[in-house]
This record gives structure tokens, C-alpha cells and sequence, in this order.
């Protein structure tokens, strides 16, 4: 899971980022805090939705979504949603099969997050089981697109948790999205 946040960070470096909340999150904070990082703490199933709000705000700007494969299957309705309004948004799903933030539980499958994205009009959809296919996908700019990346439980514990409040976490991402 890290190696992918890794991964997805180095192929989007100026991109705001949504996270969702969980081990994602930590994992975001502890492998690149920025301000360019929204961390949803406690917030499941939002980023998408999310994600489209800033990308409708700052629509100059590319914004990544990190979602989690649970957090993916609880709000499925999000996607025509981001489909119609066609932002400069990737949605990348990490699948690593478990509920790991809350101890391991499988979560609801979505047998297939890339053709679901299609089927709800995102333009582009792709999934990915290793790092060199994941640098292998091009997105283009401009166009909605999902990367469904499938990756192991960490199988170790998370780094510390997101030290900003709630409002230091708006106010620095509001002036880097402003940027």
C-alpha cells in the first residue's frame, strides 16, 4: 500500500491530493505531507465526492483522489456525478482486499472498479497489479480517468497520525489550491 502511495505521488507530484481517511491517510501524511494534501480523517466513502468539489473549484488545477477499495464500494453513486462534470481528476482505488484501518474485515467487492467507472462515463479507466504497470499508464490532462491498483495489506502497523487540526488542513490547502 505504501509502495502504490509512493508510486502515485512521484507520477503526480503538483497535484492536489483528497485522501481518504484510515491507513490511506496516514500513509499520505507520512510518506509526503504537503499542502497540496487534503487528509479526510474519519470520512468514509467521501473522497470522490470530495475530490470533485476541489477539482470544480480549482479547476485549473489536476486533482488525484485516493480512495481505498471499502471506501470505494460505499459511494458508487459518485461516479456519474464526477462522469458528468468531467474534471481534471484521477481516481485511484487501492485494493488491497481488507478493512485494514478497523482490523482486517473484508470489505464489499466491486468485482470490477475500472469497468465501473467506464459504465458511469469516466473517459478513461485502467487496472494495475505492479508499479511498472502503474508508471506505464498515461492519463491525459483534462480527462476523468480511474486507476484501480491492486496491492497487499501493509501487514504492519501505520504511521503516526495527521498532527494538523481541521483548520490548519483548510487554510494551507485552500492557499496551495489557490496557487
Amino acid at each position: 500500500m505504501q509502495d502504490a502511495i509512493r508510486a502515485v505521488t512521484e507520477k503526480y507530484p503538483t497535484s492536489l491530493t483528497v485522501s481518504t481517511c484510515g491507513f490511506i491517510t496516514r500513509d499520505l501524511y507520512n510518506t509526503v505531507d504537503r499542502p497540496e494534501n487534503f487528509y479526510l480523517v474519519g470520512s468514509m466513502g467521501m473522497a470522490a465526492p470530495v475530490g470533485l468539489g476541489v477539482a470544480l473549484a480549482a479547476p485549473r488545477r489536476h486533482v488525484v483522489v485516493l480512495d481505498g477499495d471499502g471506501s470505494f464500494a460505499m459511494n458508487p453513486g459518485a461516479l456519474p456525478m464526477i462522469a458528468e462534470h468531467a474534471p481534471d481528476l484521477v481516481h485511484v482505488v487501492l485494493d488491497n482486499g481488507v478493512h485494514e484501518s478497523t482490523g482486517g474485515q473484508r470489505p464489499v467487492r466491486v468485482a470490477d472498479p475500472a469497468g465501473l467507472a467506464l459504465a458511469a462515463g469516466y473517459a478513461a479507466a485502467h487496472t494495475v497489479t505492479s508499479a511498472a504497470e502503474l508508471a506505464a499508464v498515461r492519463t491525459e490532462p483534462g480527462v476523468t480517468s480511474l486507476i484501480h491498483i491492486s496491492c497487499a495489506p501493509r501487514g504492519a502497523h501505520a504511521g503516526k497520525r495527521v498532527e494538523w487540526t481541521p483548520q490548519q488542513m483548510v487554510e494551507r490547502f485552500r492557499a496551495a489550491a489557490a496557487a
